[in-house]
Order: structure tokens, then sequence, then C-alpha cells
């Protein structure tokens, strides 16, 4: 999603993306669309999101995104003016073999290479770091996390007393720049764990870090050697369709507004809160480690702060509370130059992570949208030399929300509100030196 200012006539732009031949296929006799409707205020976006259309960007009189042909009936028969419709059909072509990211990608993870990172890292700083499953996914594979935390025991157990921060990327599929900042981070944390400033932080922090929520649905995406533009989980949902939205599947007012319950809508929000195994694993695991008071979920694209509420237009009641968000959103986006709002400013979504988190455990959670801005400039697949740039926008901030886990209102209360240990020296990634070579 995305505030613009784009042409239309740009739209062959986005086709041109590595590996990406012509826009996905819905794997079901409803295939997707891509869809530009008019609507310039958020009431009605949010229609068009409750009728089941994916929002991947606004501006200022219409919104683009993703419909199956049921969902653009309904939404022809809201009244809202479709001003056109682009057929997504994909012809797939088979490949032998092992497949993988377009060869032009090669930088990113998949999920074999996600589980080689982790245990490169872990191998290389034993005493601090620990792999987890912390669940399995619809296909069996393990939802894996890293735990990074200086007491053995804690380690050990798997639990802490230490105040605690948790990082997840990957929640959809065709977001694999989601997968490669929380990667990178924990590669980052782990590589400098003995600089003085970062040292102190983690001596006092547990830490936990989920790259890849939906890792069956990654997978899917690159499967073929071209993109499928693929967003949701692969539940096979009975009825010719396939995959529920995992960002919409919390139980935190599910089925409230902005998701739809038909399942060839990139927004389907399953049958039932927490129907699926993936957001279940997410949610014990939360629920279970009670210490986290920070979480930050990474999504792409459109260069966004989001925090509650998602699911409707009013704010936070508790003042203070919103105080918090407003003021750590504000903050941050001095340094990654993203728009900070809350979520339904946008549009009405229910069902996702950061309404969950706050809602059910009033945990201080934000979603980054980060890089790029648009379609037009990427979209999901912008190549890999945005990896480098998404990890020095958004270090500063992810490290500023862990220096926060101890308290956050002390960004009201006089405490630190300028960023992690103001005078800490970030180092730069050297271009090319992502963590690909794992």
């Amino acid at each position: 999603m995305i505030r613009a200012s784009y042409a239309a006539a740009a739209m062959a732009a986005m086709l041109l993306a590595p590996g990406l031949t012509a826009w996905g296929q819905q794997e079901s006799s409803n295939p997707q669309k891509f869809v530009h409707v008019m609507g310039s205020t958020k009431e009605q976006r949010s229609l068009m999101a409750s009728l089941g259309m994916s929002i991947e960007f606004v501006r200022s009189d219409s919104a683009w995104g993703f419909a199956s042909e049921s969902v653009l009936k309904d939404l022809e028969a809201s009244g809202l003016k479709v001003e056109g419709v682009y057929d997504a059909d994909v012809a797939r072509g088979g490949h032998e073999g092992p497949l993988d990211f377009p060869s032009a990608d090669a930088k990113f993870h998949n999920y074999a290479e996600v589980q080689q990172a982790l245990n490169a890292m872990v191998t290389a700083n034993a005493d601090v770091a620990k792999i987890e499953s912390i669940g399995k996914s619809l296909e069996g594979r393990d939802l894996l996390a890293i735990h990074i935390n200086t007491s053995a025991a804690d380690l050990a157990s798997g639990k802490s007393e230490k105040p605690g921060m948790i990082y997840m990327g990957a929640h959809h599929a065709r977001e694999h720049l989601s997968v490669e900042m929380p990667l990178m981070l924990a590669d980052h944390l782990l590589k400098n764990r003995h600089d003085n400033q970062i040292s102190a932080l983690l001596e006092g922090r547990d830490i936990w870090i989920i790259p890849m929520v939906n890792p069956d649905g990654c997978e899917y995406d690159v499967a073929s050697g071209n993109y499928k533009m693929w967003r949701k989980n692969r539940r096979n949902n009975g009825d010719g369709t396939m995959g529920v939205d995992l960002n919409r599947n919390y139980g935190f007012m599910w089925g409230s507004g902005g998701s739809s319950n038909d399942g060839s809508s990139d927004v389907f929000m399953g049958p039932k809160p927490f129907s699926e195994p993936e957001t279940q694993a997410i949610r014990d695991f939360v629920t279970s480690h009670r210490n986290a008071t920070t979480l930050l979920t990474f999504h792409t694209f459109s260069e966004l702060i989001l925090y509650p509420w998602g699911h409707k237009y009013d704010a936070i009641s508790d003042q203070r509370d919103h105080q918090v968000f407003d003021t750590m959103a504000r903050t941050m986006s001095q340094w990654n130059h993203y728009t900070p709002e809350q979520a339904s400013q946008l549009y009405i979504a229910s069902g996702d992570t950061t309404d969950w988190a706050y809602g059910e455990l009033k945990m201080f959670a934000f979603t980054f949208e980060m890089s790029p801005t648009s379609m037009w400039n990427g979209g999901f697949y912008p190549g890999a030399s945005m990896i480098d740039k998404v990890f020095q926008d958004n270090l500063r901030p992810a490290m500023y929300m862990l220096d926060l886990a101890d308290n956050p209102y002390r960004v009201l209360d006089g405490g630190r509100n300028d960023g992690f240990l103001k005078n800490y020296h970030l180092p730069q990634v050297p271009s090319g030196d992502s963590i690909s070579g794992f």
C-alpha cells in the first residue's frame, strides 16, 4: 500500500521486475485481476478492503490492488467506480530440479538459506544465541526463531525476566525484503556484540527474531523461477481457492472490517480467528513471553510506520499509550523517512498482528512497510540492490525500539527519546555486504 501520484501509464514498468513475467495467478478458478478503483477517502478504501480487494497503493483519488473475479463483481455492485481491470493470468511453465529466486535476486534467502544463515550465526555465537522452532507451518516447515540473550540460563530455558523485544518478517509471502531485514539485524547484533554500547544493551535485553512467519508461501512464490505475486499461506480452502491472509487471521477484532470471507481474496481472513498453524504459533509464542514489551513486524512496501488501531478509525483511548505510539513513530520516521500514522488512516484492516499484540497484550507493536515507495519503483520485487538500503534505513529505528523495551513510557517521562544510545555511530554496510554468503 502506498500514497502515490504516479501516472497509470507507468504501469508497464512494474512488469519488468526481475523474474516477474506477468502478474501472479490465483491458484483457483477465480483468478486475480489487477484493478484500479476510484475513491479518495479512507471510508471508500475501507469499503474496497472489506469487499476483498488487497490494496497495494493509494493515490489522492483512487487505489490500486488485487481482486479476484468474484471480488471485482462485488466492487462493481457496491457503486465504486472500477477505472481499470488488467489481466493477471500467468502461464507458469514447468521446471525440473531445485527452484529458487530468479538469478538476478540470488541474494535473497529462501527457506533453506534462512536456516543456513541462522545456523552460521549460532555456530559463531553459541554462548549468546540459539535457534528455536516455535511451531510448524501448514506444510510442516519449522517456524524458526533466533534467541539472543547473554544469560546462559535464559538461553537454555528459552525464558527470561529481562525486558524483551520480538521482531518478525514475512507474514506475506511476496514480501521477501521483510525476511532480509530481520536476518541482517540478527547478524548485526551478533557481529557487533563486543562493541561497548551494543554489549551493554544486549546484557539487559531478551531478543527474539522470527525472519519467516509464512515459509510455505515464501517458498511457493519462488517455486517456478518466476515470481507468482503470492501473498497468503498455502491452505486449501476446500472450494477451489488457496490460502489465508495470515495478517487478517489474528483474533483481536477478527473479521470486523477490511478483510474478506471469500477464499479467492488476497485478504481472506480464514474460517475463524487463529485458524492457521502459523498464527497459532505466533500467538502461543508471544503470549508465553510476556517479558516482551515491544514488537516490530516488517512488511513491504510503501515506506510507512503504522501503529494501532487498524480495525477502527478511533484513536487508542488510553491517551498516554497513544502518545507513546505517536512519539515513537514520529521519532523513528526521522531516521527512515517513512510516513508515521495510525494504520486505519489508510483503510480499515482487522485481524492484524499489531492490533492483536496491543489489544490483547498491551505491547507497543508497530508495522514497518519498507521500501520501495510504490509498485512503479519495484513494488514487492525491487531487486537485490534494495536489501542494504532497507537495512540502513531501518537499523536505527529497530535499535531504538530495543532500547525502549525496558520501559516505552520513557519517551514521555523525560527518558531517552532520541534513538538508540544517542551518540552511537551505526556502522555502514558496504555495498554487496549482505549476508547472502551464508
